[in-house]
Formats: structure tokens, sequence, C-alpha cells
């Protein structure tokens, strides 16, 4: 995989800037930290896709909605992950209907207050925003669904489907009148994807899925819009990480010496700022030791296989796309969700996480 040029565009900026239409009556932020929020405007409401993290720009984001759609109710919210930097703003956006997959329902179940002190202190560089994290409100998804579902309110859809990889709660809505896919964190344009928590071969398939939606415009997780030729990049990225973490472990490496010889060729493969060189250093290391733990697993289970504890012939660090139905953007066991005043969750535990990417 070559080197790749150097972009202008950085992460981590803490300004406000201005909603921008990508579509009739679909909005956008590029500017807010901790993701690209968006909304869509239909005849009953509202329906937005994440929400920012530090509570200025949830608020500034809550009064430009409602300046371009006064007095319109906000039907749902939609997490596409469960991470702090697409789901902690929730709070700045009540009364409304959260949505999510389930398994983020699960981890968000798990944020403690030692998750909401960590949070704060993560931040302990920059006291400005500190003092707006006093007050962290935990708000859970109140709806949740396993493969897919359809929201359908005033003339407009969108479709809510489960694609993993990224976390296993990773999810993305796509607008198939617009032609336009949230895709969240599954995509990264020119920046080191987050790791710590993928399946990588999930994620693959996961990026495999959004370019056969048909999608003409793609909302990453961060960042400005972009479109389906992108997520070749990132794919690109994650086979080279898979095919770099074998080479060690098939010459007897430790992950630890893994780590310690490929982070310098992985830095070089897309642009680090130098402020955020250690960071990403260290997440990069996180993928890592996530990508090797994974294939390791694939070697146990292919020298089980032989039988002799021999390994299995080297294959390409691909997986298959999943059988679809008849509507590619659809799943087996679909949701058609009702109006917004019920509530589905199940309480089923959770556990707290680290997450440090997107800061």
């Amino acid at each position: 995989m070559p080197a790749r040029r150097r972009a202008s565009f950085r992460i981590g900026v803490s300004g406000l800037g201005e909603r921008q239409e990508i579509a009739p009556g679909v909005f956008i932020n590029t500017v807010y930290r901790g993701c690209t929020p968006g909304f869509m405007v239909t005849d009953e409401g509202l329906i937005l896709i994440d929400t920012p993290l530090i509570p200025k720009q949830a608020k500034d984001w809550r009064e430009q909605i409602e300046l371009e759609a006064p007095g319109r109710p906000i039907l749902y919210v939609f997490n596409t992950d469960h991470h702090r930097g697409h789901a902690l703003g929730n709070q700045y956006f009540l009364p409304t209907t959260v949505i999510a997959h389930e398994r983020a329902f699960k981890e968000m179940s798990g944020y403690t207050e030692n998750f909401k002190e960590r949070v704060y202190n993560s931040f302990k560089r920059e006291p400005d925003i500190q003092e707006q994290l006093t007050n962290i409100e935990i708000v859970l998804p109140d709806v949740t669904f396993t493969d897919s579902a359809r929201l359908q309110y005033g003339g407009r859809e969108m479709k809510l489907i489960y694609v993993g990889g990224h976390t296993p709660a990773t999810s993305i809505a796509w607008l198939p009148e617009e032609k336009i896919a949230f895709v969240g964190d599954i995509l990264w344009v020119d920046q080191h994807p987050y790791m710590a928590q993928a399946d990588s071969l999930e994620w693959i398939d996961a990026l495999r899925r959004i370019r056969s939606l048909g999608a003409e415009m793609l909302v990453p997780g961060h960042g400005p819009v972009c479109g389906p030729e992108d997520t070749e990049k990132v794919e690109e990225y994650i086979q080279y990480k898979r095919r770099r973490v074998l080479d060690y472990y098939r010459a007897g490496k430790t992950k630890n010496e893994a780590k310690s010889g490929l982070v310098g060729e992985m830095l070089e493969l897309f642009p680090v700022p130098l402020e955020r060189k250690a960071k990403i250093e260290s997440q990069i290391k996180s993928g890592i030791n996530r990508v090797y733990r994974e294939i390791q697993r694939e070697e146990e289970m292919a020298s089980a296989q032989l039988g002799n504890g021999a390994f299995a012939p080297p294959a390409p660090a691909t997986v298959l796309v999943r059988e679809q139905s008849a509507d590619p953007a659809l799943m087996p066991g679909t949701a058609t969700l009702p109006a917004p005043t019920i509530g589905q969750s199940e309480q089923n535990g959770g556990r707290e996480v680290e997450q440090e990417a997107e800061l």
C-alpha cells in the first residue's frame, strides 16, 4: 500500500460552523468535534443523526435546527454508535425518542459515574470544554433494532441498517430517495480509522455493502461529504494492516513485537498532525492489537481444521458479502417503527468501555 499524500483536513476543531444543506431538507455540520451530525426535515417533524458531544456545540446545533424548521418536533435521534462523540449529546435534544442498535443500548447501559469522570478528565488540557461537562446525562436509546428498521414520516423515508465492523453496534442511515448514506465511523476520510473494538473482516463487509447501496453521497462520522469510492481507501488500509499483522504472526512475532514494528509503517499511510501524533500512534497500536487477536484466532482455527498443527495455506484478507434480501439496504428482520411514543428497549445489562478515538 503506497504512502498517502498529505491532506489539509483536520479533526478536533472546536468551533461552531454553519449547517450545510446537502439535499433538499437534509442538513449536516462538519465543524463540530466528535461527529458530523445531520438531520432530515419532514412534514411531521425532524429525524436527527448523531449528536455533538461538547455541550456548547450541541446547543448551537439545536439552535440551528430550530432556525431551519421552527416549531417542528424532533421525532427521533438516531445514534450510529454508542461512542461518546456520537451519543453523549442526546440530552440536549429532549424531548425525543432515541433509537440505536440493541448493542448500543447494552454498551451505553454500562456508562457509570466513572465513565463520566473519564470523559471529563479527557479534556484536562482544555478547561473551557471541561467546564461544560460537569452535568453529563446518559440518555439511553428508547427503541432498539437488530438488523434494520425503516422510518417513514411526512412522505420521506430513512432506513437504519446494522453493519458492525467499527464496533458491534455500528449502524448507518440510508436515504434512498436522496441517495445519501450517513455511515458513521465505518468511513474515515484521510484518517487512521479507530479499530480498538473492530471486527476487521466485518468492517470490510460493511464497506462493500455501503458501495452496493447506490449512494451518490456519503456522510462519514467525521469530516466532509464524500463518495462511495472513499470506502475503498479504508478497505485498502484494513487489508494492508491484516496482511502485515499476518506476516508478523507467521514469523513467530509476539503482539508487542508486531506493534513495535508496524506503528511507524502504518503511521505513514494517512496524514497525522504533529500535535496528534502520540494519540494516533496509540490508536494504531490498539488497532494492531485487535487485528493480531483476530489473526491468531483465524490461524489457530485453520490449524485445528488441518488436524496436524500446521498452518493453512495463506489466504487473502477478505470476506464474502452477506446474502442480501431483494432490497439491498435491508436484511431479514426488518422492523417498520411506529410513531415515536413508545419505548422498546430491554434492560440487558452492559459494560463500560473506553472510547478515546474521536477527541
